[in-house]
């Protein structure tokens, strides 16, 4: 076994408790430990004398200890360590608090390195709980760049540090090279052992730099391998072919003109089910660009084939909006649509599933109830999802498997950076709808303060009383749960609304955690125009169409992401009325409000992305780990693009000559990729 392999229980120190610590950051192993990188960087290289040292920033000193520690207990438990060291230009307090061992190893007469901020002038420097070691030890802590680790409680940057020095020397220049030399000299990429020695222990920024640069290289490197490797399995996959039929008949049944946009993706579904092997495209546009239409032309395409299609959304609520649109357009055209969710009686159930197994029903809409081991196709042939980045990689994997290798057309209303696009889903083709149909007005989009809200409530009103209904939105903490305190801060919003600022108007209140039949309830009479104001959490962010609906209030703007505001956004101006988004928000930061006064700015959903994903990185976007990406270790999709394509340049051109990474110089780094497609499979199916 390689070192690089072995457990982090091998290095003197870690026993099981502390390797308990290690497992919590993901750490079992020396190759996990020495790829687990610094998040910050302290640069300790700069050595004052204790009379030149500055008093608003850190620095070392070196100084000999002139006088013994004194201890002194102080109330509440707490003890004072005091002592005095000196150099030539002056003297220096040391005060430590409740470190006492550390004040008794500091030996009289010897000769330290300090590192902290000192303040005080003239004879009254001091400084407090400085780092030391000894003058003539290997710099380690002091006088040089010392990494700061991303930790967790009962771990220290300290102990952590030394942990990483023990296992590179344990490695003893034995780390595998993954990168071929050919790679490494074209690219100017330093080997990995100094990068990994580097990247813990910088000898300067230089070095530092170099390391970055090769080990964010490597990481998309593999990246786009795994993927490119993931996209020839599916492109060697015998599909089941889908011969283009004319369309007429569907576009004819349209009570309305397709934009030149949608016709020119609904091509390029039509050209991938032909060719072979089975479509993985992914469709992406912004609010209310059409998506829907595309899909239901692709369903069209696998029916007049005789096959069948699988449409799931990630809510009940959007399954049976979709249902209510496709439905009387497709029977128009001889083509039989089911809707399968949780809520259905037993009875309704058990119907749909009977005329689907008998081949009755062409189409299929539903939540996840489509999963289920009861669901049977008799010939599936097309599955599409609806916003995808909502179900997890086992879900969507579990839809397809219920065909032959089906076809598979990926639907996003979220606009997904190119940056973030180039790594996540370079192994689907991918179509955008850039248009939007006639009719469509773009929202106005205002910045509100707290002392505007009066203001706000009496326009709210006034549109109201002309016909209009109008959103009202309350931030939740996480995409899947509202906690009890928010569920009721919504309802006590919308008793508050009710009783004191619009008692005439009719009011409802939704989110998250309510049955599914309830929110059903509230969001039709919504749509039917039964409430005047919906109360809701983002349960209402995706996919909810009313059309007469023309004012959106976001409350507490400043919680969410600018890619789900312009999503809550999207909810109004879907009718024939001017609409509105009013984002309010009291938060004091100036960066808060500049960030939120830039979605006033545009329309644009990919432009705000982009802004999105700087902000918040890939993490934070939409769950990336839903993909079945691993995260990033040290690369920065948006700060790092021209090494991404750098590597993906050199992944395609390698793949191009070694398809299956079996040369011999490529050995190593088809472990490498096998290891990261086995975190990755399925999380593309």
């Amino acid at each position: 076994m390689t070192p690089f392999r072995q457990s982090i229980s091998a290095l003197k120190g870690i026993g099981e408790k502390k390797a308990v610590l290690f497992h919590r950051l993901d750490i079992f192993t020396i190759g996990d430990l020495l790829t687990h990188f610094p998040r910050a960087y302290e640069d300790r290289t700069v050595c004052r004398s204790i009379g030149e040292a500055p008093g608003d920033a850190p620095c070392c000193v070196s100084a000999v200890v002139i006088t013994p520690a004194r201890h002194t207990k102080l109330k509440h438990g707490l003890e004072l360590s005091k002592l005095t060291v000196a150099d030539d230009s002056g003297r220096l307090a040391i005060t430590f608090f409740n470190q006492r061992y550390a004040a008794d190893s500091l030996l009289l007469g010897r000769e330290y390195v300090f590192y902290g901020t000192i303040e005080g002038v003239g004879s009254r420097k001091h400084i407090t709980n400085p780092l030391f070691e000894a003058s003539e030890a290997p710099p380690f802590f002091t006088r040089r760049i010392v990494p700061v680790y991303p930790l967790t409680a009962g771990l220290t940057n300290r102990a952590f540090s030394r942990f990483v020095a023990q296992a590179l020397a344990l490695t003893d220049g034995r780390i595998p090279e993954p990168v071929p030399d050919a790679l490494r000299s074209r690219y100017h990429l330093a080997h990995k052992s100094f990068a990994l020695q580097a990247i813990h222990f910088p000898a300067s920024m230089e070095a530092l730099e170099l390391a970055r640069r090769r080990l964010i290289w490597e990481e998309f490197f593999r990246f786009s391998l795994a993927l490119g490797r993931l996209k020839q399995r599916h492109t060697d996959t015998a599909g089941i072919p889908i011969p283009p039929v004319s369309l007429e008949p569907f576009l004819q049944a349209l009570p309305f003109s397709l934009t030149s946009a949608q016709r020119r993706v609904i091509h390029e579904i039509a050209e991938d089910c032909a060719s072979g092997p089975p479509m993985r495209r992914l469709v992406q546009g912004d609010v209310g660009s059409g998506k829907t239409m595309v899909a239901a032309a692709a369903v069209y395409l696998a029916a007049k084939n005789e096959m069948q299609t699988a449409f799931m959304a990630p809510t009940e609520l959007l399954a049976r909006q979709h249902f209510h649109t496709i439905s009387p357009l497709l029977q128009a055209c001889g083509i039989s649509v089911g809707l399968l969710t949780g809520s259905m009686r037993p009875k309704e159930k058990h119907a749909v599933l009977q005329a689907l197994e008998s081949g009755e029903i062409s189409l299929l809409i539903g939540t996840h109830a489509l999963l289920s081991e009861r669901v049977a196709f008799s010939r599936l042939g097309l599955v599409i999802t609806d916003e995808q980045h909502r179900f997890g990689v086992q879900q969507r994997a579990s839809l397809a498997e219920k065909g032959q290798s089906p076809h598979v057309l990926v639907l996003s209303a979220t606009p997904i950076p190119r940056t973030l696009a180039l790594i996540l889903y370079s192994d689907l083709d991918l179509s955008i709808v850039d248009e939007l149909p006639p009719g469509r007005q773009p929202v106005k989009t205002f910045f509100v303060g707290e002392n505007k809200r009066a203001k706000l409530y009496e326009f709210v009103r006034k549109t109201v009383l002309e016909g209009r209904q109008a959103y009202f939105v309350c931030p939740t903490i996480t995409e899947k749960e509202e906690s009890a305190s928010e569920r009721k801060a919504v309802k006590q919003y919308t008793e508050l609304l009710q009783r004191d600022i619009f008692p005439g108007l009719r009011i409802g209140c939704i989110h998250g955690q309510m049955a599914a039949g309830e929110k059903e309830q509230v969001m039709q009479s919504f749509s039917e125009g039964g409430l005047d104001l919906l109360i809701a959490t983002t349960v209402i962010e995706v996919g909810v169409d009313v059309p007469n609906a023309a004012l959106m209030i976001v409350e507490d703007a400043e919680r969410f992401g600018l890619s789900q505001l312009h999503q809550l956004r999207g909810r109004v101006g879907r009718g024939a009325h001017e609409s509105y988004c009013f984002l309010l928000s009291s938060h004091p930061s100036e960066e808060t409000r500049a960030r939120l006064r830039a979605l006033c700015k545009s329309n644009d959903g990919f432009q705000i992305a982009e802004a999105d994903l700087k902000l918040r990185g890939p993490g934070d976007f939409f769950g990336v780990r839903q993909h079945g990406m691993p995260k990033l270790k040290i690369g920065s999709l948006p700060l790092d693009l021209p090494l991404l394509q750098e590597a993906q340049s050199a992944a395609a051109e390698l793949l191009a000559r070694d398809p299956h990474l079996t040369e011999p110089e490529h050995l190593c780094l088809q472990k490498t990729v096998s290891a990261l497609l086995s975190q990755m499979e399925g999380g593309f199916s």
